[in-house]
């Protein structure tokens, strides 16, 4: 089974799907390490043999922050965001959404407000006089 930083890549899958399967690569990201690494994106990753793989392997390790250190990356930029007091820093100590989007009657998921049905999580209706 192929392993790379840490992952376990899918065997069935192309190379070019499987290696998304490493946080902090992507379709783009991807396409681009096949390219210098001269491998086809539409091979099966269990079709690839060590050196192939220990080439891929050397490419990401030597340019890209992926796994632990992008996740690392990502929490300390959100961190500084907080401790400057800027309002994106604010809307992530809230819980909610970021980058500019209503409230009203969206971001259910995001605010903890997940209806099952039509009718749940709603106010009830007022009184009768």
């Amino acid at each position: 089974m192929a392993r790379i930083s840490g992952v376990n890549l899918p065997p069935e899958k192309h190379i070019e799907i499987a290696l998304t399967h490493v946080y902090g690569i992507g379709r783009a990201l991807s396409n681009e390490i096949l390219k210098q690494v001269n491998i086809k994106p539409s091979e099966k990753t269990k079709d690839l043999d060590n050196s192939e793989l220990k080439k891929i392997q050397d490419i990401i390790n030597d340019k890209y922050k992926v796994e632990g250190d992008a996740r690392r990356v990502k929490m300390l930029s959100i961190k500084r965001l907080k401790d400057i007091g800027s309002w994106r820093g604010d809307r992530h100590k809230k819980g909610l959404p970021v980058r500019g989007q209503t409230t009203r009657i969206n971001s259910r998921t995001v605010r903890g407000n997940t209806r099952r049905t039509a009718g749940s999580g709603r106010k009830g209706a007022p009184a009768p006089k």
